[in-house]
């Protein structure tokens, strides 16, 4: 099974601190790299965990307040710098197309690739993004402007031939992907061996869903029912409700209910206030709810497991 991957670039908040980087994070699949948000000082977080520039090829901005979008241009600019030529898709709001356009003629004249805008309906459920590796669908959150979330699924890989029965057979290199795809295979003798004999099941197809920034919506688990791992808004503690709700943000409380009415298989917390000098709090008052939780931090990379 090859690796899928949540590479924490930032966590935080609005306000800058110390302690957390504002929100970006890249997703790591069959050698591709997908960012998702690129607040300011992305590049530097980049540059400090090997994150390669190049290999971005897609950027995912799930709404335009600055933490999560300032650092954009920058990152641009630099891969252009570094002589990117392979174009760069970016799926954000509609409203970002026009802010795009002028920045890219204000500080990026001459880039040797282009940059690809696709407009996000965020009053919409459906899929944005389709490859041979996975299909990444919009997901419509509630905050004081236009945003969604992001759910990557990976796309369903063949069975595995078995090594025993390649030997015992004989079976030829070119026939192992026929079989991969559901042909018997015939002996010099006649014998028709079953594809059920020669293969063993395809790994499970992984999920990951992106739920950041948004006040509690109690239905949102039916979007993302079954997800594997849920990364969600938890920028309060259950104390700070109120503030939360006026804010459209979430508490670690409600982020557990939505982790546990999807069944989803891990949930971690992000986009931490900073108010708090640390989230031990946060994090066990979502365990009491949720007990498969954790908390990130950059530099932490998760891997995405297929729930048992």
């Amino acid at each position: 099974m090859e690796p899928f991957l949540i590479h924490i670039l930032g966590c935080g908040s609005a306000l800058p601190t110390l302690r957390h980087s504002a929100s970006s994070q890249v997703i790591e699949l069959r050698g591709k790299l997908f960012m998702i948000d690129c607040g300011e000082g992305t590049q530097l977080q980049m540059r400090k965990y090997h994150i390669s520039f190049t290999k971005i090829q897609t950027v995912f901005i799930s709404h335009l307040h600055g933490d999560h979008c300032f650092g954009l241009i920058g990152l641009i600019s630099t891969m252009g710098m570094l002589g990117r030529t392979a174009p760069l898709h970016i799926y954000a709001p509609a409203a970002m197309g026009p802010l795009l356009d002028l920045q890219l003629k204000m500080f990026c004249t001459g880039l040797e690739f282009n940059v690809v805008f696709h407009p996000v309906d965020t009053t919409k459920h459906q899929v944005i993004y389709d490859d041979r590796s996975l299909t990444v669908e919009s997901l419509p959150l509630q905050h004081r402007v236009p945003c969604n979330g992001f759910l990557f699924r990976e796309k369903a890989t063949l069975p595995h031939i078995r090594r025993d029965m390649i030997d015992c057979y004989e079976i030829p290199v070119s026939q192992i992907n026929n079989i991969k795809l559901g042909a018997d295979w015939t002996t010099e003798d006649g014998e028709v061996i079953p594809n059920s004999r020669l293969v063993t099941p395809a790994d499970k197809s992984r999920s990951y869903a992106y739920c950041c920034d948004t006040r509690f919506i109690p239905s949102l688990h039916q979007l993302i029912e079954g997800v594997d791992v849920l990364y969600h808004d938890s920028t309060y503690d259950k104390s700070m409700e109120e503030r939360a709700a006026l804010y459209n943000h979430s508490t670690s409380t409600q982020a557990a209910m939505v982790a546990k009415e999807a069944h989803a298989g891990q949930l971690l917390l992000g986009h931490f206030s900073a108010r708090y000098d640390n989230e031990e709090g946060i994090l066990n008052e979502a365990k009491e709810i949720f007990p498969n939780t954790q908390l990130t931090d950059e530099g932490m990379t998760f891997p995405i497991l297929a729930k048992k």
